[in-house]
């Protein structure tokens, strides 16, 4: 249980710091952050569920229903991590624990939206996320060099 929690808050860390780089590749109509503006960390605006949305309907074809209840998804869970960051009251070891769950949760919901196909695609998203990671953010993000997930 720890190993999978540990697995979802590295997805999680992963997903906030490759996700705005991999929009901005995707998108020519979406500019990169300027030298002023921090491109990794923990800021209100930083991962952007409507831009998280607009990603993944792009990444997965996501019809138009589906796009709304991710954004929803993602709003919500955007939500939750601003009040947890900002409960003094509770311990590291509890936020990280509680941020984990939260992500696991939403990721859980978004699965659950898509078909068959989206569900592959957000399975090899997610290893390619994971590799990206596991390789200490060498690289860029998203590249191929990890072999399929073994079924």
């Amino acid at each position: 249980m720890i190993k999978h929690c540990l697995l979802a808050l590295m997805l999680a860390g992963l997903v906030c710091a490759v996700t705005p780089s991999a929009f901005a590749q995707d998108n020519n109509e979406q500019q990169a952050p300027s030298a002023g503006q921090p491109q990794h960390g923990y800021g209100h605006n930083h991962f952007d569920p409507d831009k998280r949305a607009a990603m993944l309907t792009k990444q997965l074809n996501l019809s138009a229903d589906q796009k709304a209840k991710v954004t929803d998804i993602l709003k919500s869970e955007q939500s939750q991590m601003e009040s947890l960051r900002s409960d003094a009251s509770v311990s590291q070891e509890d936020r990280h624990s509680k941020m984990m769950e939260i992500h696991k949760s939403s990721n859980e919901q978004i699965r659950a939206l898509l078909d068959p196909d989206q569900q592959k695609k957000w399975e090899e998203i997610q290893s390619k996320q994971m590799e990206h990671y596991h390789h200490g953010g060498q690289g860029p993000a998203g590249t191929p060099n990890s072999p399929p997930p073994q079924q």
